[in-house]
């Protein structure tokens, strides 16, 4: 690989990926639509057909746009350290704007629990019964952070060149992963409050519900990245997905346990 590396780069005068004509931005982009306005249809007219199809295409996409990327990185050997590096620094930049974001609703959150206006009275508004923080939201973040180092063990296997153990971290992580959303879902049908019940629900949906949304990303980006484990696409210590991955996923911890202490411990007095 490093060598084809070097061939690369020096046919090429530079060590960038000149990136080939794909159709999967803008089929992505379209799916992507098209799911938002199935999850409002959903919502209002409770209609899941145009949700089901952007979810699928979306899922369909991303495989094929994950297959490609495999297929330039390990077969053809494009990604340089040229490229590796402009990868990881996108990727960081990334989570700089994905903590920005989560930033932007937090700071809703305390804006209208620390200030509420005189139509609230109180923080949590009257009428409002709060979800305990020691049930279902304690045990989430037992799993989330079990994950956690599930996923760091599966890591240092993976660094020691042992791919079986390396594996089962990765394995294990997106079970944990997937019976996170699985609680999370089981507790909005157990709410006692919707996404209209004032400033609370509204933000306590926002929160919670773009956290789950990253959750089901990262969790398929562990199992593509597991698959390229399987199959031995991932050199020890060497892998811009691999690294990526466990950054996702490390940083949805972070952001989770913020949640919990703030939205359920705090938010709930």
């Amino acid at each position: 690989m490093k060598h084809m590396n070097n061939y690369i780069k020096h046919s090429r005068g530079h060590g960038f990926h000149i990136v080939d004509n794909s159709p999967w931005p803008v089929l992505a982009a379209g799916f992507v639509l098209s799911t938002a306005v199935g999850l409002v249809e959903w919502l209002t007219m409770s209609k899941v057909m145009v949700l089901a199809v952007g979810l699928a295409g979306l899922l369909t996409v991303s495989g094929l746009w994950w297959n490609d990327i495999t297929r330039e990185s390990v077969y053809q050997g494009r990604h340089t350290s040229l490229v590796k590096r402009g990868l990881k620094a996108g990727f960081v930049l990334f989570l700089l704007s994905e903590g920005c974001f989560f930033f932007s609703l937090f700071w809703a959150f305390f804006h209208s629990a620390l200030a509420p206006t005189p139509q609230l009275g109180s923080w949590p508004p009257a009428g409002i019964a709060t979800i305990s923080p020691w049930k279902v939201p304690l045990l989430n973040t037992a799993v989330l952070l079990s994950s956690g180092f599930t996923l760091t063990y599966g890591h240092h296997g993976l660094m020691e060149g042992y791919t079986c153990k390396a594996q089962v971290g990765f394995f294990v992580s997106v079970v944990l992963g997937g019976y996170f959303t699985w609680l999370q879902y089981n507790e909005y049908l157990m709410a006692s409050f919707s996404m209209a019940d004032s400033v609370y629900g509204s933000t306590f949906y926002l929160l919670t519900g773009f956290h789950g949304l990253h959750v089901i990303i990262g969790t398929s980006f562990l199992i593509v990245q597991g698959l390229r484990i399987r199959y031995f696409h991932a050199p020890p210590g060497n892998s811009v997905g691999i690294k990526s991955s466990i950054w996702y996923w490390h940083f949805v911890d972070g952001v989770w346990i913020v949640v919990f202490l703030t939205l359920y411990v705090w938010g709930s007095w």
